[in-house]
């Protein structure tokens, strides 16, 4: 990924997943959610996750070994990555924060937030987990 990818910018504000594909000209399942999860105290990691799925906490819990997760307020959420709600993305949060992505991502062209409202970027889901040195699991259901 040396050159940056192409970003597409809405010309106007999405409320939900059919708005925000059909803005960026693609399928649901490739508008992917970067999410923040709290593992504990001072531990937050981002978890990439196709639009038309959820996270399975369950599939979550026992990839990462824990008992409990949950996810931050907005205000921590924005502390955490420099990104407010709605914005969040994994290239440039502040922190270092380990990233996860779900397995459905593998092999598609999919589209992320890009930091600002209503601007996404489109890239190879594999060159960004790569980039991102993600792991890759099934963690949606």
């Amino acid at each position: 990924m040396d050159d940056p990818p192409p970003t597409r910018d809405h010309s106007s504000p999405v409320r939900d997943l059919a708005g925000a594909a059909q803005a960026r000209g693609v399928e649901p399942a490739d508008v992917v959610k970067t999410m923040v999860v709290r593992r504990g105290k001072d531990d937050h990691l981002l978890l990439l996750v196709p639009g038309d799925r959820e996270i399975s906490w369950p599939k979550l819990r026992a990839l990462l070994g824990v008992t409990r997760l949950s996810m931050p307020g907005a205000a921590v959420a924005q502390q955490v990555t420099g990104f407010e709600r709605g914005t969040i993305t994994p290239f440039g949060a502040a922190g270092d924060l380990p990233v996860i992505a779900d397995e459905r991502m593998r092999g598609r062209r999919i589209t992320l937030g890009a930091g600002a409202h209503g601007v996404a970027v489109a890239l190879d889901a594999d060159a960004a987990i790569a980039y991102l040195n993600a792991t890759v699991a099934d963690v949606s259901g």
